[in-house]
């Protein structure tokens, strides 16, 4: 029996998530420079309840809206970058199940997500097409039981998870989800993500070899959870970025302030006091507000959309305008973040250099999460859904 979370207790939690949050900050450039996994934080994060945040109320969760989730997202990301794409696979079950799961197998979720159960993520798999290709994991039956055999790479979280949802083709070949254990031996977990950014978030290669399905593991999505699902999942990244692009512009503020050298065609003796370093840092500003601004517009119609499903609208326009929209976001926000994180050495001159500083981290973390789901799509997918009234492909409905 849970005891129902009230506004004051969304809001204590509010409270200690922040104060997390600014802990979690003072570490963050150097656990990146030495490669130092999150194992703590995400611990710390998980007992205050953060993972409950989108589970409902009957189930001991604090069931905030979409704005509260992604403006909570976006501080996590001020904070450290890599948290938040640890997250995202959870968060995203999260919302999956809200739904799609029938009744006991919710309860069964939703109440271990409540005592502080994480999910990762494993869906991607080597050398596969695009959209609607037949993925080499299987489900393989046995009586009343599942087991899972497959390889996956982009495994984001699994390593620091307590289940995974897997991606895996069913008896029939349809695409389907599973949940299996994190740890037991019958899953490898190797951290072999080499990219040069978002080095903490284990996004590496995970092997399933008959692994055990849980009970009530084994669900298929919707096909408006699955259109609500890809402009979702792609809102935490732009979340994210927006996290970046704050910590970016706090930084070219620190750096200035505290610069005492100024270069031979200097406007003044103080950095702080020359109007082209000031100029700089006013074009980061800049951006960061408009960054801010574009999640709290592409937020709200997502939020929205979310309030139709939940009343019983089931028309699947509601959310291909909300892909369109997370779509336009995404080419806007990324040329902004990155723009701002190239600037900040600007502002900083040769100080901002030293590897000890690991100012390089916001570009390469920012470069990184714009690879997800690749930018230079999605200017023809908007154009031709605004011309031609294309729906853009939706790859969880195949």
């Amino acid at each position: 029996m849970h005891t129902t979370a009230s506004q004051a207790d969304l809001d204590l939690a509010v409270s200690e998530f922040r104060s997390a949050f600014s802990e979690i900050a003072k570490g963050a450039a150097a656990r990146e420079y030495h490669r130092e996994h999150l194992f703590e934080e995400v611990k710390t994060l998980s007992e205050l309840g953060f993972g409950r945040l989108r589970v409902p109320k009957e189930f001991g969760g604090f069931d905030v809206s979409l704005p509260v989730l992604f403006e909570l997202i976006a501080e996590l990301g001020e904070a450290d970058s890599n948290l938040p794409q640890i997250f995202r696979g959870h968060f995203t079950a999260v919302e999956v199940l809200r739904h799609t799961l029938p009744s006991d197998a919710a309860t069964r979720w939703f109440t271990e997500i409540s005592a502080g159960a994480i999910f990762g993520n494993a869906q991607t798999e080597p050398a596969t097409p695009g959209a609607g290709y037949q993925l080499s994991t299987r489900l393989k039956h046995e009586g009343d039981n599942y087991t899972l055999s497959g390889r996956k790479c982009y495994s984001t979280g699994s390593l620091y998870s307590d289940y995974i949802r897997v991606a895996a083709m069913d008896d029939d070949d349809k695409h389907t989800f599973a949940v299996v254990r994190s740890r037991t031996d019958n899953v490898e977990h190797l951290d072999d993500w080499d990219g040069f950014g978002q080095r903490l978030t284990a996004s590496g290669t995970t092997i399933f070899t008959d692994t055990p399905v849980e009970e009530h593991g084994i669900y298929n999505v919707n096909e408006i959870a699955a259109a609500f699902h890809a402009p979702f999942v792609q809102l935490i990244h732009l979340a994210n970025l927006t996290g970046i692009a704050r910590n970016v512009l706090s930084d070219s503020i620190g750096l200035v302030r505290g610069r005492h050298r100024t270069s031979l065609h200097g406007l003044a003796d103080r950095p702080a006091d020359d109007a082209l370093v000031l100029g700089t840092v006013g074009r980061i500003s800049t951006y960061t507000r408009t960054v801010n601004a574009l999640l709290t517009s592409i937020v709200d119609i997502l939020h929205h959309a979310d309030q139709r499903f939940e009343r019983g609208e089931r028309d699947v326009e509601i959310y291909t305008e909300s892909y369109v929209a997370v779509s336009e976001g995404q080419i806007a926000m990324i040329e902004s973040v990155l723009a701002s994180a190239t600037l900040l050495f600007d502002a900083g001159g040769s100080t901002a250099l030293r590897s000890g500083t690991n100012y390089d981290r916001h570009w390469r973390n920012a470069r990184t999460l714009a690879s997800h789901n690749p930018v230079t799509y999605k200017p023809h997918v908007i154009g031709d859904y605004r011309v031609n009234g294309k729906s853009p492909v939706n790859f969880y409905a195949t």
